[in-house]
């Protein structure tokens, strides 16, 4: 008979052995020769992993099926057949030359939960889905399209080959022309909350066992571009050129102090830089520089901005070059809910474990979840901080440690969304 909660279910803890044994196997997929792991999305080797994972599913009790977004679903019935759904998951795609842990601890951490919910006969009152996104390292057209926020056209979406995204998600079990059936509601889905691997080095700097995530940064990306004058780098003086390389030295030193000084804890970073003509014996005439901006606040990145203008309108009149700065990318930040990180918090002090709050300055498919319904993220240590790569570990008790969480956390959140 069905066990009810919550007495029995609250002194449930997953099997380290069986989580971190399920972790190796999957990781076996796309493995390469210089133990990094390639699975890029919609390849061979994903769709390996997706079968595997299906199996699994199933064989854990649950329901799957993949939507028209490509997203494998596998759903463990609640009590009440009518409750919304509490979900979980991650993604089991990687970056070219990826690790074992990013979006896979996630995944299977959720099906570990429901592994043990399974062989205790317990069910909780809500469903619980375990939701594999597809295509999180590139495009994030699963939890895009959850969310309701997906493009509607097909050429937005930079996939691997540049091949088209109808044929990717034919090939995966989605469908491009039914890519709106796959959107989820708040009416649907309580609440989501994803356990991922930090993949910086904050907890581990600190020696907290587990990371309550605030929120999601929002980013913006733009472009800088300096047009000053090229000319002969020994017959020019000082005092007549228009160097726009010293003045992108300025912008970028400029760049760093607004990012350190600025109220609360946002970063910037230049990351790329083309000079023209970019010889030995010319003044730069033109560069061209990238810029990252991201926090927890979209006020904070726009005062930032709005901060850097002014400083490229001084620094334009003082070089005597033309300076301009164009938008590619904005991404809205997404905060975690305050219910769930309390709960989060609450499950950590009964295990004993360590803690503390933390952004994740990295996306993750969480970010678009919590564009329609309570999020809420669980974070582990990285070792060093590195991440898609083959040297990115958590330890095996950490993992555990993190899926405890997310167990206890998940039977809290049968309780408070009834």
């Amino acid at each position: 008979m069905t066990k009810t909660l919550p007495v029995k279910a609250l002194s449930l803890v997953v099997n380290g052995d069986r989580l971190n044994s399920t972790l190796e196997k999957l990781a076996q997929i796309g493995k390469q020769p210089d133990n990094t792991i390639k699975r890029l999305a919609f390849s061979a080797e994903d769709l390996a992993a997706r079968a595997q994972l299906s199996d699994w599913m199933s064989a854990a009790g649950m329901s799957v099926r993949t939507d028209a977004a490509g997203n494998v679903i596998g759903r463990y019935p609640g009590l009440e057949s009518e409750a919304r759904t509490l979900a979980t998951g991650s993604h089991i795609d990687t970056v070219f030359s990826g690790g074992r842990f990013d979006g896979s601890l996630g995944v299977i951490a959720g099906l570990e939960v429901v592994r043990v919910l399974q062989e205790n006969n317990v069910k909780l009152h809500h469903p619980l889905e375990v939701i594999a996104f597809a295509d999180e390292e590139r495009t994030m057209i699963g939890s895009k399209a959850i969310a309701g926020t997906a493009p509607s056209d097909p050429e937005r979406y930079d996939t691997v080959d540049n091949e088209p995204i109808q044929d990717c998600l034919a090939r995966a079990g989605g469908e491009w022309s039914a890519l709106s059936s796959a959107r989820r509601s708040q009416e649907d889905i309580a609440c989501f909350i994803e356990l991922h691997v930090e993949q910086g080095g904050i907890l581990e700097a600190v020696e907290r066992d587990i990371g309550v995530v605030e929120g999601i940064v929002g980013q913006q990306r733009h472009r800088i571009t300096i047009q000053g004058r090229t000319n002969h780098a020994g017959t020019t003086p000082m005092n007549m050129r228009r160097d726009a390389l010293t003045t992108a030295a300025h912008l970028i030193l400029a760049i760093e102090d607004i990012a350190k000084h600025f109220p609360g804890d946002p970063v910037a970073t230049v990351g790329t830089l083309q000079i023209w003509p970019n010889s030995i014996n010319t003044v730069p005439g033109s560069v061209n520089l990238s810029l990252d901006i991201r926090d927890l606040s979209q006020d904070v990145i726009a005062h930032m901005i709005e901060q850097l203008r002014r400083k490229i309108e001084t620094v334009a009149v003082t070089s005597r070059t033309r300076i301009r700065i164009k938008p590619e990318l904005q991404v809205e930040p997404t905060l975690a809910a305050a219910n769930v990180q309390a709960l989060i918090v609450e499950s950590c002090e009964e295990l004993e474990l360590s803690y503390t709050h933390l952004p994740s300055r990295a996306s993750h498919d969480a970010q678009e979840m919590g564009r329609f319904t309570d999020m809420g993220m669980i974070f582990v240590p990285s070792k060093e901080g590195i991440s898609h790569s083959s040297d990115e570990y958590t330890s095996p008790d950490q993992c555990t440690k993190g899926a405890n969480i997310l167990l206890r956390t998940l039977l809290k959140l049968d309780r408070v969304y009834r």
